[in-house]
């Protein structure tokens, strides 16, 4: 059962293009079957994939030989799970280089498009990301006629009122808010891995994402690091679940993994690359009086950080319910691909995200529940200090647009 993916019309837009495509992401995020999707509407094309230990070897060893099985009759060469070639920059500048073939790639992380790699391909490849469904492709999928005939357009007049508050203010009934946080609620405990979003069953989306954890994940991360054991691993992934929307304390992390600081590094490092968490760092123009150095941590994907800590309780039950909803917002962010910070003083005051955009901040802030246009201390403050272009304030159920003070209260949902 195929799940269309936003990427598949970037990918589409690129195949006439001379430059190599990489398209990379976490394990079982669907990159192999948007690989053939593609690959299947194409004419002349050769697909093959580096799990085929000959073909790797082949590859590693002899790239001309690989080119005139491979590529030589083909207009286009896909390469599924790159990952595993040896020194794969320098052969693919070397196919790249020498013969008139287009070339797309995917791989389960960044480590082999990184360091040595990048200076033999630097402007021979775009990199595209492919993460775990976000909730529009997630809808999309799940109701096809609500998503089509309710949230697209909603979803569009509110951008545009976001843009130029001259326009009507978009209307939203409770009725559709409630309809579609039905749907918000199974993505905010189970996520967006395509496998998941396909069962049809708690106890199979469950099952799904516990191998995915221990097939892939853990079997990734123990070679990448050599361990021996993944104790120490499974410690601090679980520490970090815990910490979603807290400011890293390394010091607590070291004791509870029983890593020392540099390996304890090394191992967030390898998460980051391997695209289970991503840090982001504060917002600040005042060292004096703000946080400038302390990173948050968050996860791609909630059904990955909720069985690590193995909870998948109905979202009115969970005691970590404005933690899912925040590690929601950050996850949506990032896959819309902002740059993200957080905003802290040292007195205590907090904002939960902040972009740049055109040149001047837009703040979020995330509640679990509101009901009328209150906002707190600390986002009146910032808003003082700042002025920033959009202040938007994100809750599961309230809808608003405060004219006077520029602040837009939303379904979290729409973000």
């Amino acid at each position: 059962m195929y799940i269309k993916r936003t990427l598949e019309g970037k990918i589409r837009n690129y195949l006439d293009k001379p430059e190599i495509l990489a398209i990379i992401g976490p394990r079982q995020s669907g990159k192999t079957t948007l690989l053939k999707k593609v690959a299947g509407e194409l004419k002349e094309v050769s697909y093959v994939d580096f799990e085929d230990r000959d073909i790797l070897k082949l590859f590693n060893s002899d790239i001309k030989t690989f080119y005139n099985l491979y590529g030589k009759k083909f207009k286009y060469l896909f390469i599924d799970e790159f990952q595993y070639a040896k020194n794969g920059g320098q052969k693919l500048k070397y196919l790249y280089d020498t013969y008139k073939i287009k070339i797309v790639i995917s791989g389960s992380s960044v480590l082999d498009l990184t360091h040595q790699a990048v200076k033999y391909l630097v402007g021979r490849i775009f990199i595209f990301h492919l993460f775990p469904l976000d909730f529009k492709e997630f809808l999309s999928f799940r109701n096809p006629s609500i998503y089509e005939n309710v949230y697209v357009d909603i979803k569009q007049k509110i951008d545009y009122y976001l843009t130029d508050r001259r326009k009507t203010t978009p209307v939203l009934s409770t009725e559709i808010i409630k309809e579609i946080n039905k749907y918000y609620y199974e993505y905010v405990i189970f996520g967006g891995y395509p496998r998941v979003v396909i069962a049809k069953y708690k106890e199979e989306k469950i099952i799904v994402l516990r191998n995915t954890y221990n097939t892939y994940f853990l079997r990734e991360i123990r070679d990448i690091l050599q361990l021996s054991t993944e104790e120490q691993l499974q410690k601090l992934v679980k520490a970090l679940c815990l910490q979603i929307g807290c400011s890293v304390r390394y010091n607590e992390l070291c004791q509870i993994s029983s890593l020392n600081y540099n390996n304890l590094l090394k191992h967030i490092n390898i998460l980051e690359k391997t695209f289970v968490i991503k840090k982001i760092q504060p917002f600040y123009k005042n060292k004096r009086i703000e946080i400038a150095k302390v990173p948050k941590i968050y996860f791609w994907d909630n059904g990955f950080r909720n069985i690590v800590i193995d909870n998948f309780q109905d979202i009115d039950k969970r005691t970590d319910r404005g933690n899912l909803n925040e590690n929601f917002v950050a996850s949506q962010l990032l896959k819309n691909e902002y740059n993200i910070n957080y905003w802290r003083t040292k007195s205590g005051a907090e904002i939960d995200f902040v972009f740049e955009l055109n040149g001047t901040p837009v703040v979020i802030e995330v509640k679990s529940s509101l009901n009328l246009n209150k906002i707190g201390k600390a986002l009146i403050s910032f808003k003082e200090k700042y002025l920033p272009s959009k202040t938007i304030v994100l809750s599961e159920n309230y809808y608003s647009f405060d004219k006077r003070r520029n602040i837009f209260f939303m379904p979290l949902f729409f973000i």
